[in-house]
């Protein structure tokens, strides 16, 4: 609110449902309708709509804005489906025009940022403008933590028990912005039966022990043309790397890259406010120009390929014993990283980790 400027009361909360392609889906709106684009906010995995609550306060000022729950997530319906990142994204496209919205301005947080990209070929002239926020999806390298969550079959048979008390632990310091009892309810939400489930399978279709599975450069060429691309990351994100960003704007021309200082994975909970208003001034910059490809044989390799025969020199149960033991040593390997650099920062062991832990819950 600026200073001297009209009081204004908090803009009331909508919850709808919508059976879409078989799966109910639930989301939170804020905002009236008006000359502006609604904006549609997608959340990161074992997340929901709570996240944005404070970022989506500040840009529903002059605009629609809309926070779906992914299917799996928050309180939308857990089928027994594939969850991979392009049903996601097929799901979310019917629901757009289910609602009735022809043009949106989609930002999306970690994997919601890897389903708004494959968006772009579900419903390309839906998306007017798109902004990815620590986006998945850009490149190789993601946290130990999700390499050992996509070991198959581990957490969608043994996970469901721990969820909601994970995600308490997880949140219980600062919570990656959110309020007491938001953590308290993400808890809930995520100790819905078949939430491990849909965790399992989302993470095992983009992610394994070598890292992310699924790139935008794979499917860079089926793309016509590109909307105008804003990338915002925080300088301190443990989770993907901010070197993902610098990256993606080197190979798609016009990408507007926002560095926010002193922030990790969770910066719009971390600093809602100043990115609320760097979204703004991005979507509302008539002059900002569609992104681009450069070219396409320039682009990096989309993912890693096992040398030729490499796969028929040990067995199956081999290779489940070597991924485990890959992804348990990186993942140790990490925190120990971590430790050694909260001793040498002179933290405590507790405090140096609560960011790491609200991360890999919540990413």
């Amino acid at each position: 609110m600026i200073n001297g400027g009209p009081t204004r009361t908090k803009p009331e909360t909508r919850d709808s449902f919508m059976s879409v392609d078989g799966v109910r889906l639930h989301w939170t709106e804020l905002g009236e309708t008006s000359l502006r684009i609604p904006v549609v906010l997608l959340h990161g995995l074992n997340d929901s709509h709570l996240t944005w609550k404070r970022a989506a306060l500040a840009l529903s000022v002059d605009r629609r804005v809309l926070m779906p729950d992914l299917p799996g997530y928050g309180l939308s319906e857990r089928p027994d489906a594939s969850y991979e990142l392009r049903w996601h994204a097929r799901v979310m496209a019917k629901w757009l025009e289910a609602i009735g919205l022809d043009s949106v301005d989609l930002v999306g947080h970690s994997f919601g940022g890897g389903v708004a990209q494959v968006m772009l070929l579900e419903c390309p002239s839906k998306i007017r403008r798109l902004v990815l926020v620590a986006s998945g999806g850009l490149g190789r390298q993601v946290t130990p933590v999700l390499r050992l969550a996509a070991i198959p079959r581990v957490v969608e048979r043994f996970g469901q028990r721990f969820m909601a008390f994970g995600t308490r632990v997880a949140l219980g310091g600062d919570g990656a912005g959110l309020s007491k009892q938001d953590v308290m309810e993400l808890s809930a939400m995520n100790g819905t039966p078949g939430s491990a489930r849909a965790f399992a399978r989302t993470v095992r279709d983009v992610i394994d022990w070598r890292g992310q599975r699924r790139t935008f450069f794979q499917s860079a060429h089926e793309l016509a043309e590109l909307p105008p691309i804003a990338v915002f990351w925080g300088d301190r994100d443990t989770i993907i790397p901010a070197a993902h960003g610098r990256a993606f704007a080197a190979f798609v021309e016009g990408v507007e890259l926002r560095q926010f200082s002193g922030c990790g994975h969770f910066l719009h909970t971390e600093q809602p406010s100043a990115f609320a208003r760097t979204v703004r001034d991005f979507l509302d910059d008539a002059a900002i120009p569609r992104a681009r490809l450069r070219r396409t044989d320039a682009l990096p390799m989309a993912r890693w390929t096992r040398p030729s025969g490499m796969k028929w020199l040990i067995s199956a149960p081999e290779r489940a014993r070597a991924t485990a033991a890959t992804a348990l040593d990186s993942c140790f390997g990490f925190w120990r990283r971590k430790a050694l650099r909260a001793k040498a920062a002179g933290f405590s062991g507790v405090g140096a980790t609560s960011s790491s832990a609200v991360a890999a819950v919540s990413s």
